[in-house]
């Protein structure tokens, strides 16, 4: 059954306890974890909060970096997705987002390689605690930072190449709604969708991401959810709302907005 997640990014000026906290006031059964807010209070304090709140943890946000283009090494970045790997599996989160990290000077192939490599690495780790590792591609209008994987092709490419049970992907409407045909190759893909973002946008991102509320952009939200539904996609669907837009929205009537989108875009099948 299709679970509703709200992202921490979302609430940003929040803290780890408050968004737990608040969200579970509100109703909202699930949260996607980010790790800046996490190391607050580490994994395990973590865990016990959710529990006692009896929240469900859609995914852990982000590892990555492996192109170097954050300043850290290949190793550093490895070691740090080892650890989340395993901060993962202690909140019960199931699936990893992974970001490439950007060309960073690499020709495309060097790059591609660095990715591979970690991916190869990472996966036995991965698959014996039971996370998966799900690449996420941006926007090229707005991946430079991030990542040099802008397209759906980009990243079902990486993972034909790499192979294994557990590499996944993120489908977030926010970055990949504005490509051409995507509502109609879902049936294709659908099997490797490890969870579903959901975000808004006025105008292609240009820079900086700049998510509106759900339904208030011009994204094909609701023609997506419904293939997702038709080719058998049932996992979370996690609210992710940035940008200038929503900086100083107010919270709490953010996420009651979230919650009503949520129900209209999933749980009508009207």
């Amino acid at each position: 059954m299709a679970i509703l997640s709200v992202n921490e990014t979302t609430t940003f000026r929040w803290s780890f306890v408050e968004d737990v906290v608040r969200y579970a006031a509100e109703g909202i059964p699930a949260i996607g974890v980010w790790r800046q807010k996490l190391s607050d209070c580490g994994p395990v304090k973590g865990r016990k909060l959710l529990d006692q709140h009896r929240m469900k943890v859609s995914h852990l946000h982000w590892a990555g970096g492996f192109t170097g283009s954050d300043g850290r090494s290949f190793r550093e970045s490895l070691d740090d997705a080892f650890e989340a790997i395993r901060s993962a599996a202690v909140l019960g989160a199931s699936t990893l987002v992974v970001y490439s990290g950007a060309r960073s000077g690499h020709t495309h192939g060097h790059a591609r390689r660095l990715l591979f490599e970690a991916l190869k690495q990472l996966a036995p780790e991965a698959d014996e605690l039971g996370v998966d590792l799900a690449l996420e591609p941006m926007h090229p209008g707005c991946a430079a930072d991030w990542t040099f994987l802008t397209s759906l092709d980009d990243v079902l490419c990486a993972i034909e190449k790499v192979g294994g049970r557990r590499l996944k992907l993120v489908l977030d409407t926010y970055h990949l709604g504005h490509e051409a045909n995507l509502v109609e190759r879902i049936a294709q893909f659908v099997p490797l969708v490890a969870i579903v973002q959901l975000g808004d946008a006025r105008q292609p991102p240009q820079g900086e991401q700049n998510r509106c509320r759900l339904g208030e952009g011009r994204l094909p939200l609701k023609e997506i959810v419904v293939a997702l539904k038709a080719a058998g996609y049932d996992g979370y669907y996690d609210v992710e709302l940035l940008g200038e837009e929503l900086e100083s929205a107010d919270y709490h009537v953010l996420l009651d907005h979230a919650k009503q989108a949520f129900s209209e875009l999933v749980m009508n099948d009207t």
